[in-house]
């Protein structure tokens, strides 16, 4: 059985410290002074990671499944 995950990247010279992304899944980003971070680099696939892309204000948060973008979604 093959597992899937995505990867998750943020942008540290696009991101602009919102902390939107930290307040939705804490167990995937945390603030770290002025910008976000992963606390993971692959996650299980989850609506949520990809809600957060979305709503990430800079467009700084990029998710790609087997290379290809798939968030934030346009």
């Amino acid at each position: 059985m093959v597992t899937m995950s995505w990867k998750v990247e943020v942008d540290g010279g696009t991101c602009i410290g919102s902390g939107m992304c930290a307040a939705l899944l804490p167990e995937v980003f945390e603030l770290e002074g002025a910008t976000a971070t992963v606390v993971e680099g692959e996650v299980k696939p989850d609506e949520s990671v990809l809600d957060a892309a979305d709503s990430c204000p800079a467009m700084a948060i990029e998710v790609t499944e087997r290379g290809e973008v798939i968030g934030p979604r346009p």
